[in-house]
Formats: C-alpha cells, sequence, structure tokens
C-alpha cells in the first residue's frame, strides 16, 4: 500500500523547487495534493506541478496563494476540506531572501522576509492545527505539520540576515507547537536542508558559492529536491508517529562536520 494513501496534504510554494518535488513525491504515494503558490509556473519550466501529478493518474488541485495574507491561507484550508473532506499534512515550505546583511537590508525588505518566512508559516500552522481538532485521529495523529526550515537556522550565513533569522524563528515554532499541541495528537516537525541544487536564479547557483559547498560537504555530492522530499514523506507517515519536535538534518553532514 502506498505511505500517504487517502491522505490530504498541502504543500505552499510547491510550483517549483523543494516544495514541487515533495508535491510529487506524495502523489506518487498516494496522497492528494493541493499545491498552494502565488504562481503556478514553475521557475524550472516545463509542465506544472499538478499537470505532472494528473498525469501520472493522481488527484491535486493548484490554489493560488499569499501565505502572508490570513485572508489566503484560511481560504485555502477551507477550499482544500470542501474539496476533499478533510486534511492530513500541511507542509510549510513557501520562503523568499534578500541576500542582504543588517546594515543592507531595508527596513522593507525586512518586513517583507518576515511577513512569507515567519508570519506565513504562523499562520499556516495556526489554520491546519484549527481543522486538524475538529477531525478524528487516522491511524496515530490528526494531523502533521511539516516546516522546511534550513541549516542557516542554526548557523550564519555571510550576507543572508533576514533569511537566517526568520529560519531560526521557524525552527522555535515547531518544536513550540509540537509541546504544546501533542495532547491533541498534532505531530510537527522540520526539515533543515543544506546545500540542495533547484533551479533558483541568482546567487544559490553561483559558481563560487556551489564550489564552497562542495568542499564543505562531508557527503560526495550535493543535495537534490528528491532528498528533502524522502525526508518530507518519512515525516508525513505513519512510519513517524513518535517524532515530533526535531528539525531533521538533510545535509549531506555538513552540520556534523
Amino acid at each position: 500500500m502506498p505511505l500517504l494513501d487517502r491522505k490530504v496534504a498541502i504543500v505552499t510554494g510547491a510550483s517549483s523547487g523543494l516544495g514541487r518535488a515533495i508535491a510529487l513525491r506524495y502523489a506518487e504515494e498516494g496522497a492528494t495534493v493541493v499545491i498552494a503558490d502565488v504562481s503556478e509556473a514553475p521557475i524550472e519550466g516545463g509542465d506544472t506541478t499538478l499537470a505532472r501529478i494528473m498525469a501520472a493518474g493522481g488527484t491535486g488541485l493548484f490554489i493560488k496563494t499569499d501565505i502572508s495574507n490570513w485572508a489566503d491561507v484560511d481560504s485555502l484550508v477551507t477550499q482544500t476540506v470542501k474539496e476533499f473532506g478533510r486534511l492530513d499534512i500541511m507542509v510549510n515550505n513557501a520562503a523568499i531572501y534578500t541576500s542582504t546583511n543588517l546594515l543592507e537590508t531595508s527596513p522593507q525588505q525586512w518586513d517583507r522576509v518576515m511577513s512569507v518566512n515567519v508570519t506565513g508559516f504562523f499562520y499556516c500552522c495556526k489554520r491546519a492545527a484549527e481543522q486538524f481538532l475538529t477531525q478524528e485521529p487516522e491511524g496515530e495523529a490528526r494531523g502533521r505539520i511539516i516546516n522546511i526550515s534550513s541549516q542557516h537556522g542554526m548557523l550564519a550565513c555571510p550576507g543572508d540576515f533576514p533569511y537566517g533569522v526568520s529560519k531560526g524563528a521557524i525552527v522555535q515554532m515547531t518544536r513550540q507547537i509540537a509541546v504544546d499541541h501533542a495532547a491533541n495528537m498534532i505531530l510537527c516537525n522540520a526539515i533543515a536542508p543544506g546545500k540542495i541544487i533547484t533551479g533558483k536564479p541568482g546567487v544559490a547557483n553561483d559558481p563560487d558559492a556551489l564550489d564552497y559547498s562542495r568542499r564543505r560537504t562531508p557527503w560526495p555530492r550535493l543535495g537534490e529536491p528528491r532528498d528533502v522530499a524522502g525526508a518530507a514523506l518519512f515525516l508525513a507517515s505513519e512510519m513517524a508517529s513518535y517524532i515530533t519536535g526535531v528539525n531533521l538534518m538533510v545535509d549531506g553532514g555538513w552540520m556534523a562536520g
């Protein structure tokens, strides 16, 4: 039986990159997947995430969502439940960055990063938990929240001040939700990717940065979206029913070195 048979999942930022990989993997394992993003077109080009899910015989839905807007998040969960009956998994992945240090970061940049990367995650966690509490448990959980954090939430990345601070907040948010709502049978975990090669433009694929990451990562290759998707699948499955409040590193040993 597929690991996520009959489960209903929302994945934010699922049109591209890590969110896309997670959504596709969930669909492969039997989940109905709601793709929540500000744009449906993938950064990498090619077919949309929903088109790929449907072409493979899966079930899904795209809902345009700005997670920094409570009304959008409220509508996202409401539409999901109206269409598919319940919500089992909320994956909070959508995020933005500025690649600026303290002095370079404008108040407007700070506010925008925090509105998506922290407040947006808060909105999605809150609305998902509200829905979970209306449902009877399936297996050992009413619902699962998976937050995509970053190794930059544990150590400083030079010149990426607001992003790093926001990801540190997500690690603590995850712990807080896990402890406060364990009695409600709500599981909450985070995944902290290391260097993952995606189609993201800009500094993420700068040749010098990639060379440094290769030298810094103990494992003999850099990460791929499928590596994060595999971790997200594990945490969404019944195999992880006694795991909550963790920040799972998917980094080829970077943080261990």
